[in-house]
């Protein structure tokens, strides 16, 4: 196990990218005692400065190279979009700066498996793909271990929003969020579902597609925004993974429901509130604004206890991968072509 920092001073940490999803990151950083957050930088001065005032960071960049050299940094956050993703994490580590990256780690999962081969020890290495960090997906795993259903047998997840949905000639909500996502030709798998895989694994164990189907709702966009995924665990175990983020009617953040078939019970996840069909008046509600937050703080306070213990990350790179593969997979399954 590699060895800790040193805890006699707060980790010294320089965020790299400053839109929408970077407020969720830092309010995360905010809530870390033994961590301070002393640089910023977006390519966007403007943008990074109204950020840095917003969460009293002392030093902006509008260059990730500058900023890397200039500061004294144990590690860096990296916010920015996926084809940024390898080359900033070569910068940091090429200067021993532990890294924390968002997810999906690389455009393609050979080009993740080069990058991580590149880096190799040099540096600590997580990914930012915080679903297993929500409280909800947190209480069911806990109530699968202490055995609550039995041995799973059967899961289905459904997501649902209105992500995509433009009413009256409107911008989409993610679009208006990350308008660059219209020409994604790999778009609800890569982007979205990729989150309920990597949870759907931290629950259930590692899984395997055996077939899947893609389709497009709205006309405008590149990629999928439809998608059917069953999967195979261990011991048989059936799983399929249904979203949509065309749905009209439902809200602009996805939506899951998730449903758990074991040999003693069923159970549910319903949106906002958790419970067992044997007893479905028990029901555990869920604060899903709250939640929200939760796993962006979860993820960054697992990457700083890691970096201080030297104990593995839960979703260290070399876990990632396999969050990756089983991405990939579901698209060769549905015919859609990978393109490096």
């Amino acid at each position: 196990m590699p060895a800790g920092i040193a805890t006699d001073r707060p980790l010294r940490v320089g965020a790299i990218g400053a839109g929408a999803i970077s407020v969720f990151h830092l309010r995360g950083w905010a809530e870390q005692a033994g961590a301070e957050l002393v640089a910023l930088c977006d390519a966007d001065r403007a943008r990074a400065e109204a950020r840095a005032r917003e969460f009293g960071i002392a030093r902006v960049y509008d260059d990730a190279r500058a900023m890397l050299d200039a500061e004294t940094l144990d590690a860096v956050d990296i916010i920015t979009p996926v084809g940024t993703h390898a080359t900033l994490t070569r910068l940091a580590a090429g200067r021993g700066i532990h890294v924390m990256c968002q997810k999906p780690l690389t455009p393609t999962l050979a080009e993740a498996e080069a990058l991580v081969a590149e880096v190799g020890e040099r540096v600590r290495f997580m990914v930012h793909e915080n679903y297993r960090w929500r409280p909800h997906y947190r209480r069911l795993a806990a109530l699968l271990a202490e055995g609550a259903i039995g041995t799973p047998l059967h899961a289905r997840m459904t997501v649902r929003s209105a992500s995509m949905v433009a009413p009256d000639g409107e911008t989409p909500f993610l679009l208006a969020r990350q308008p660059y996502l219209k020409d994604f030709r790999r778009l609800l798998i890569f982007e979205v579902l990729i989150h309920h895989l990597d949870a759907l694994r931290a629950l259930l164990g590692e899984l395997e597609v055996r077939w899947a189907e893609t389709a497009q709702v709205n006309p405008e966009l590149a990629g999928e925004d439809v998608a059917l995924i069953a999967m195979n665990g261990r011991d048989g175990m059936t799983v399929l993974l249904d979203g949509n983020i065309s749905a009209p009617g439902y809200g602009p953040l996805p939506g899951d429901r998730l449903e758990i078939v074991g040999t003693t019970d069923t159970l549910v996840f319903d949106r906002d509130r958790i419970f067992r069909m044997s007893d479905p008046q028990a029901v555990e509600p869920q604060d899903l604004q709250a939640n929200y937050q939760a796993c962006f703080t979860g993820a960054i306070a697992d990457f700083v206890e890691g970096l201080r213990s030297g104990r593995p990350f839960a979703t260290d790179r070399l876990d990632n991968l396999k969050t990756l593969a089983l991405m990939e997979s579901a698209y060769r399954a549905a015919g859609v072509a990978i393109e490096d």
